[in-house]
């Protein structure tokens, strides 16, 4: 194995996957949302930084090409996971995070079936796009959700007819809960209708490397 600085990156961000997960275990939220956010959008930019270094200073290898897709694999499924338990099972997160999964591990599954002839499902530019799509849409659901905290932080002592008011503008809103109800709809609405953007490329993605192995999963005739 080389350790190259795009190598040694890519570990770093494989390894931050799991890491992700592990801030809601040792912290409390919002802080560990912010951590979390801090850690994926982080592990992002790896992404973006290790190919743009493998290429410009030629230290593609193996390994990378290896680790790279699993380490991008790891750090969306481990993030969808826990914003999913987050989230209280919100039914329009849950359908686009599970056409991710399902098209992840049907492609890895294709992949290992096809072995020496995996090469044919390479990364097209419309799989980039579609893990751009889950990338912005994960960190913004992130943040999202520590919106969310500070407004059920901020109207949890007051009556449910106060905030009802509060937001329908008939009462005085003097702590800006009218504010920062607007931001978490806002935040909430913009990444899922960025997870379902990414679902929907998640499926042309999947069905484009279906097609393209089709061919080697017909039975040779007897």
């Amino acid at each position: 194995m080389t350790w190259t600085v795009p190598n040694i990156l890519t570990v770093i961000r494989l390894l931050a996957a799991p890491g992700i997960a592990l801030m809601f275990l040792y912290f409390m939220r919002p802080l560990a949302d912010w951590f979390a956010l801090v850690l994926f959008l982080g592990a992002a930019v790896t992404d973006f930084v290790d190919g743009y270094i493998a290429r410009a200073w030629k230290q593609e290898s193996r390994l990378g090409a290896m680790l790279d897709p699993i380490a991008d694999k790891a750090m969306v499924v481990i993030a969808l996971l826990v914003i999913v338990s987050q989230s209280g099972l919100t039914p329009w997160l849950i359908l686009p995070a599970t056409i991710i999964l399902f098209r992840e591990i049907f492609v890895s599954g294709l992949r290992e079936f096809l072995g020496a002839q995996a090469g044919l499902l390479k990364v097209t530019r419309l799989a980039k796009w579609k893990t751009t799509a889950q990338m912005v849409a994960i960190a913004v659901l992130f943040f999202s959700g520590i919106l969310e905290h500070h407004f059920v932080a901020r109207v949890v002592t007051l009556d449910s007819h106060v905030v009802e008011g509060i937001l329908a503008g008939d009462v005085a809103d003097l702590d800006g809960v009218r504010l920062r109800y607007n931001a978490m709809m806002t935040s909430q609405v913009l990444g899922i209708g960025l997870l379902t953007v990414a679902a929907v490329l998640t499926l042309v993605t999947g069905w484009d490397y279906f097609r393209k192995a089709l061919p080697f999963l017909k039975d040779e005739p007897r």
